[in-house]
């Protein structure tokens, strides 16, 4: 901080550089800050001649950024926005509210937390939940979150994670779908797109009993595939992190009965950046304990596939 305050001539003078970048204009600047143009154009002024370069190029009354003005802009757009998301977790905290950010999948949020949000925000009426939302693989770091769900290799070295279960899948479809059994009709195989390989050749026989040709549906988001398997579109490999709900209230039902276990591992992973909060880590332990009670309970509806053996 000493450094930071020996470039800088004020620290007011970000706060002025900040609001001319965002409105491209010194008078507009100037009226956000209830100060006059002049005094904006003489801050700014100032600040260039301390840096020793032209952060703005001024073209008919607009403050255009020049390239090492956007590249500080964007340095002190991330610093204002990390100030003020602490300044209102404070504020959170002074009214006995708490924010707890989830980096975890959208199929999971959408599939496995939402139908029991209510159970969560009963136990945690203090937590203001928040989530980064991630469509495709769980994969990436974990930063500037209080919590985040990844899978890895089992081989591969730990990251401090929580184990939340192995990587168990099961071919899932709606119960209409596995009774609409028309031998000469084939499979309608629903994929997540970016899945290596067919997953359903893996399995010699599908409960469906259907024998025609396959045909194929594939989409990006594995929240819809979830979701198509859930409207009767066909046969989704679903796994059990995500779709367990759907299983034990019987929107889905098994279209095998041999489950499927990989080397990965899904985790629970504290954020890199930062100590992992208590408030963050009891959250992890309720949907890990409440994930762990769903398989038992599908290990006891259906015991032929040994859920409890495969996902612990």
């Amino acid at each position: 901080m000493p450094e930071l305050r020996r470039m800088l001539p004020s620290s007011n003078a970000l706060f002025v550089f900040d609001a001319a970048a965002r409105n491209g204009s010194f008078t507009a600047a100037a009226a956000e800050l209830n100060v006059t143009q002049p005094a904006v154009s003489r801050m700014l002024g100032q600040f260039e001649e301390h840096l020793g370069v032209r952060l703005f190029d001024r073209k008919a009354g607009r403050a255009v950024l020049t390239e090492e003005g956007e590249l500080l802009y964007r340095r002190v757009l991330e610093g204002f926005r990390s100030i003020e998301t602490g300044l209102t977790e404070i504020e959170r905290r002074r009214k006995g509210t708490e924010t707890v950010t989830l980096s975890v999948s959208s199929a999971f949020t959408t599939h496995w937390l939402m139908p029991r949000i209510d159970k969560l925000q009963k136990q945690f009426p203090q937590v203001d939940l928040r989530f980064q939302l991630i469509s495709g693989a769980l994969r990436g770091p974990v930063e500037n979150v209080d919590l985040g769900m990844r899978f890895r290799d089992r081989e591969e070295p730990s990251s401090g994670g929580t184990l939340v279960m192995k990587e168990v899948m099961l071919p899932m479809c709606s119960p209409t779908y596995l009774d609409a059994t028309d031998p000469a009709e084939g499979n309608t195989i629903i994929r997540l797109a970016e899945t290596p390989g067919d997953w359903a050749a893996d399995y010699a026989s599908l409960l469906t009993g259907r024998r025609g040709a396959a045909k194929g549906l594939s989409f990006t988001d594995y929240a819809v595939v979830v979701q198509a398997a859930l409207l009767g579109q066909g046969i989704a490999l679903g796994w059990l992190t995500v779709a367990s709900h759907w299983l034990l209230t019987g929107s889905l039902v098994p279209a095998s009965d041999r489950l499927t276990t990989t080397r990965r591992i899904c985790e629970f992973l504290p954020p890199r950046n930062r100590p992992m909060r208590p408030i963050a880590a009891e959250i992890r332990d309720w949907i890990i304990a409440q994930m762990h009670s769903e398989i038992a309970a599908i290990d006891k509806l259906y015991p032929k596939l040994g859920a409890m053996a495969a996902c612990y």
